[in-house]
């Protein structure tokens, strides 16, 4: 085990060196300029789109799922842990500063999650069973030919789905309700094992029609329950902004109560990772659900990963990291990271209360990235081996569930390492998909807003 944790360290530091930084943010930086600002020029139509009448029927007729259905099962991979224990961890390891980043990598990730999703759904197929199958594995065989790349993107997603979706998933899970309920692991394994088992065996639509339910409750229950943490530390706002942008590009060692190893450098390639590994843009992920939609239009869909990452990050996310940092936590318990230092965060505010309302939110927050990241393994799995994979993928699913849950802090730790890299070299692939077919893309964006001011589309 302990060369295989030194062989993803080696891995690690490269997939997630400043390079790849720098590809992710460039990626978004130019997309963002050769299909002029869609991120702003799209923002009130992504909404429009999401809550229209449309969205719950849809907007043409091929398709399996609503695109309301689409977002939210996409919405269910993004948030997960990943907002409450991976942006608890950027600020932990990069100091507050990652928070700016989180903000910078969304803002550009916009942009790349909408391109990620316009291909997905320009270049979807159908599988041997006739379900709509797309994601950057058919656009790279498709529209480059490069076969050897489409493999290994759905390798790296089949295999990084029981890191990022699964066994991460079920830890912090574990762990939030240990500490909210003193509910041991084991248990919270089996009974989040058995859930996820009723509603995975009947395919996307009825991980949908989960999702559906799932989203707009936990989304809103979390949101609320951060406005009232924000209300109670009113007065601390201001300095817990002014902190994320300050040591955004100062020493965050000048800060008081700085923990060793805080540096810019970290601030920035930790914010940008984790920042990345709750919304996914880049990674080529949500892709493979959005372009499942009912759509009349690859681009239509594509607006709908505006706001994927907007609420993802720029909400979600924000709530975490503010919390903490306004509520002293950060500099205040410099041994606590992940979920344990959220859940400290609301439990100063609301003592044993904060613990469980965060325990709850967790769990829905990971249930809902489980029944998610599913489909994305199982896409991944089936492009390689065919429909043939799917009972046993399955059956692997929900045992790896039970074992991540089982793990302790030292697992969980371990897991983190190799899901982070599995995402980096997943998002390889895709980031070369998507700078090999821009051209398509601004052929796309320009049809669909010169058919919307012909009145062809709404």
């Amino acid at each position: 085990m302990e060369v295989l944790l030194q062989i993803n360290s080696v891995v690690n530091s490269i997939v997630w060196g400043p390079w790849m930084c720098a590809f992710l943010l460039g990626t978004g930086v130019y997309l963002t300029i050769i299909l002029g600002v869609p991120q702003i020029r799209y923002f009130v139509l992504s909404f429009t789109n999401v809550f229209g009448k449309g969205a719950r029927k849809g907007y043409g007729e091929e398709g399996t799922i609503s695109p309301f259905a689409a977002l939210a099962t996409a919405l269910a991979g993004t948030l997960g842990s990943g907002n409450i224990a991976g942006a608890a961890t950027a600020i932990h390891l990069g100091g507050p500063g990652a928070a700016f980043w989180m903000w910078i990598s969304a803002l550009f990730g916009m942009t790349t999650k909408m391109v990620e999703v316009i291909l997905a759904t320009r270049f979807r197929e159908k599988d041997e069973a006739g379900n709509w199958r797309g994601g950057s594995m058919y656009v790279l065989r498709a529209a480059t030919g490069q076969k050897w790349l489409a493999w290994l993107f759905a390798l790296f997603a089949a295999l990084a789905a029981f890191g990022i979706g699964n066994m991460t998933q079920a830890n912090s899970t574990a762990e939030a309700v240990k500490l909210g309920f003193g509910v041991p692991h084991i248990y919270t394994g089996i009974a989040l094992a058995f859930l996820t088992a009723l509603v995975v065996i009947g395919g996307l639509k009825s991980i949908a029609n989960a999702t559906v339910i799932i989203i707009p409750f936990m989304s809103v229950l979390y949101f609320a329950g951060g406005v009232i943490l924000f209300v109670m530390n009113m007065d601390k706002l201001p300095a817990a902004f002014g902190a994320a942008f300050r040591y955004a590009f100062r020493d965050p060692m000048a800060m008081p109560g700085a923990i060793a190893g805080w540096s810019v450098r970290q601030a920035m390639i930790k914010g940008t990772a984790r920042g990345i590994f709750s919304n996914e843009a880049g990674l080529g992920s949500a892709p493979m659900v959005h372009c499942t939609a009912i759509t009349d239009h690859p681009v239509r869909q594509g607006t709908m990963g505006i706001f994927e990452v907007f609420l993802d990050t720029f909400v979600i996310c924000t709530v975490t990291v503010i919390s903490i940092i306004a509520t002293g936590t950060l500099t205040g318990y410099p041994e606590l990271t992940g979920a344990q230092l959220t859940l400290t965060a609301f439990s100063t505010v609301w003592g044993r209360t904060g613990a469980m309302f965060l325990a709850v939110s967790l769990a829905l927050f990971a249930y809902s990235t489980v029944l998610a990241w599913y489909w994305y393994g199982e896409t991944g799995a089936t492009y390689i081996l065919g429909v043939k994979v799917i009972p046993y993928y399955k059956a692997l699913w929900i045992i790896c569930i039970v074992l991540g849950a089982w793990g302790g802090s030292e697992f969980l730790r371990n897991i983190w390492d190799f899901a982070d890299t599995l995402n980096g070299l997943m998002a390889i692939p895709n980031l070369i998909a998507l700078w090999w077919v821009s051209g398509e893309v601004r052929r796309l964006v320009k049809d669909f807003d010169a058919k919307r001011a012909r009145g062809e589309l709404a």
